[in-house]
């Protein structure tokens, strides 16, 4: 059974170790009038040949509270995407996908960098914003769900549980994110986490002291989990990372954009397990050393736009003070398996902190090279300021796409 602590300067929705599934469902369905809920489902086209996805499609049909699903299908071709249309239409609910690297879709990212709006660099942020859009414009659903489709053990529990702090309008949440334990084939998960992204933030907040953005996220459990739940009127408002500093980036923005008594996090699975990245410490762009890189330089740049001056002297002392906190870190985690009879090797979390330490540096020297870096994808707000009619031509797009008239 997990515990009931509060901690940190958000709401956290704990599982107390029962299930509940058929309440939750039941009340999600009285909700749904009041509260109608979108499902989007950012994919790429090999993850319908994948074991997890299949099932997530199985465990959906039976979610007959959604009042929609949005698919945000990348790196397909057209026959790819007939075949994508073929698959998701097992599910009963009312279904569109957006074929993000199809010629309509592409065109409208065209239109938009036409009239100076940012459309980021292609990846899942993109999908992400686009399916945002969709929604927006289909003016169907109050509530935005995402979560990825690499999901091994997805149950509707998972998804019943991050629909529900938003989804309940008895509640005041505007933003969940989900969290976990990420614990597979007997051994402790979720490095990037445990042993760069916390003690990263840690390390920063020993420097340049509690600032508030950073007590704020490090009062997330799981900062990189890919599912969270959020009201439309937030994701008109927000802006999004278009690289593997999504999660990061959507935590900063929802910080500007509402207060925190309106944040919260929320278990939502006790078994989680996703396919697992290589570490590829000597490989700069790929694997999870690029991830820490690109999640470091969203770090960086958040920091900074809340008025912290980020030198070189500041990036020596970071380096320094990170190596320790995450050598910490290991220790904790170590005598945490060992109670539990996880599997651990201590030399392979020293490796991984040692490749998370170079991302630092590497992510340093990016940043002081060009401060900005990408731009945020703009919000939608400013989307439909500058052009009014492109949730028509979005929504038009999309139908075509799905033969729908």
């Amino acid at each position: 059974m997990t515990d009931f602590h509060q901690t940190g300067v958000i709401s956290t929705l704990h599982w107390l170790g029962m299930s509940n599934l058929e309440n939750l469902e039941e009340e999600l369905s009285s909700f749904a009038d009041r509260r109608p809920i979108a499902l989007i489902l950012p994919s790429l086209y090999s993850e319908l040949k994948g074991s997890a996805l299949p099932n997530i499609i199985k465990e959906l049909k039976e979610a007959t509270y959604l009042r929609e699903i949005v698919v945000a299908l990348a790196k397909a071709n057209q026959e790819e995407f007939r075949h994508a249309k073929r698959f998701f239409s097992a599910l009963p609910q009312e279904t569109s996908i957006i074929c993000i690297d199809g010629k309509r879709i592409q065109s409208l990212f065209k239109v938009l960098a036409k009239e100076g709006l940012e459309v980021g660099l292609d990846g899942k942020g993109r999908g992400v914003w686009m399916s945002f859009g969709y929604v927006l414009t289909s003016n169907k659903s109050r509530v935005i769900t995402l979560h990825d489709c690499d999901i091994l053990r997805y149950n509707r529990e998972l998804l019943a549980r991050l629909c529900y702090p938003v989804g309940n309008p008895n509640q005041a949440h505007e933003f969940a994110k989900g969290y976990y334990s990420r614990i597979s084939n007997n051994k402790l998960y979720g490095r990037v986490t445990r042993l760069f992204v916390t003690p990263l933030i840690r390390s920063i907040i020993k420097i340049l002291g509690h600032i508030p953005l950073l007590d704020y996220m490090d009062s997330f459990r799981y900062p990189l989990a890919g599912e969270f739940s959020l009201t439309v009127d937030l994701a008109s408002s927000i802006r999004i990372p278009s690289d593997w500093g999504l999660e990061v980036g959507v935590l900063a923005e929802i910080f500007r954009n509402t207060s925190l008594s309106r944040i919260c996090q929320v278990d939502i699975s006790s078994r989680y397990d996703h396919k697992h990245q290589p570490l590829s410490p000597d490989e700069h762009n790929k694997g999870l050393l690029k991830m820490s890189v690109d999640i470091a330089k969203s770090i960086f740049r958040t920091i900074a736009h809340e008025g912290m001056v980020l030198s070189s002297a500041f990036f020596a002392s970071l380096q320094g003070t990170y190596l320790r906190t995450a050598q910490d870190a290991i220790r904790d985690y170590h005598d945490d398996a060992a109670i539990n009879g996880l599997r651990f090797d201590r030399h392979e979390e020293a490796i991984a902190v040692e490749a998370f330490n170079e991302a630092i540096k590497i992510a340093a020297e990016r940043y002081l090279t060009d401060p900005l870096g990408v731009p945020l994808i703009d919000n939608w707000n400013r989307v439909t300021s500058a052009i009014p009619d492109f949730p028509d031509r979005l929504r038009e797009a999309v139908e075509l796409d799905n033969k729908r008239k």
